[in-house]
């Protein structure tokens, strides 16, 4: 089992690294511990005990590899997914895995970063996806949508309301709800009931995918 290696909570964005190397491990936590509004709450070696210790610390953020031995990042996003565990999960992949961020996306990924990023650049995507935005390369988003075509999300998006439109406009610049909230001057509670109700009307599971069709369809700010 890897080492925890917990610290005193700094009342800042909670951060799991899963990752089968110790020394990928051991170099997050470098870059990561100089941040003031990070803080490390433990680590794991593979995705099995991955889900373990995000049931266990609920963090807020998980930096999940994807090609671990066992369970994957993949399956164990799954399994996250299953428990209904809400922390957001940030890919972190080498550039020759890129092939394998879409299905980590459509099993419910946040975003991905290459292990080979800029300190200040993972810190900026960890705030980012903390704060309920998807982080998606072109390339990438363009293979999303080429599998969503024809696949689901064919629900027509006239049924959907003006308020809706306007979410999902949001949605597609990456609001969160939050954020989504404020620009439209609504509650947060009334904001995720339009998203609950644009996912039902277009047949779609998530706000990734809701974000591509909105794209594809030109629903866009």
């Amino acid at each position: 089992m890897a080492e925890t290696g917990a610290r005193p909570s700094k009342n800042g964005i909670r951060v799991l690294l899963v990752d089968d190397h110790q020394v990928v491990r051991r170099g997050l936590r470098t870059f990561l511990e100089v941040q003031d509004d990070i803080e490390v709450v433990g680590e794991a070696g593979d995705g099995a005990e991955g889900v373990a210790r995000a049931e266990e610390l609920r963090p807020d953020v998980v930096l999940m590899d994807i090609k671990m031995p066992g369970t994957d990042g993949i399956d164990a996003l799954r399994k996250l997914r299953d428990l209904d565990n809400p922390a957001k999960v940030l890919i972190v992949t080498s550039f020759t895995e890129q092939r394998t961020v879409v299905p980590a996306l459509r099993a419910g990924a946040s975003g991905y970063v290459y292990k080979d990023v800029d300190p200040d650049a993972l810190a900026g995507a960890i705030r980012s996806v903390h704060a309920g935005h998807v982080l998606l390369q072109p390339e990438v988003a363009g293979a999303l949508l080429s599998q969503e075509e024809g696949n689901g999300g064919t629900g027509g998006g006239s049924t959907l309301t003006e308020r809706e439109r306007e979410v999902l406009t949001l949605i597609a610049d990456g609001r969160s709800n939050r954020e989504i909230a404020r620009a439209l001057v609504l509650s947060e509670k009334t904001v995720k009931t339009h998203v609950s109700n644009i996912l039902m009307k277009l047949d779609l599971s998530d706000r990734t995918q809701a974000a591509l069709w909105a794209v594809r369809h030109g629903i866009t700010g």
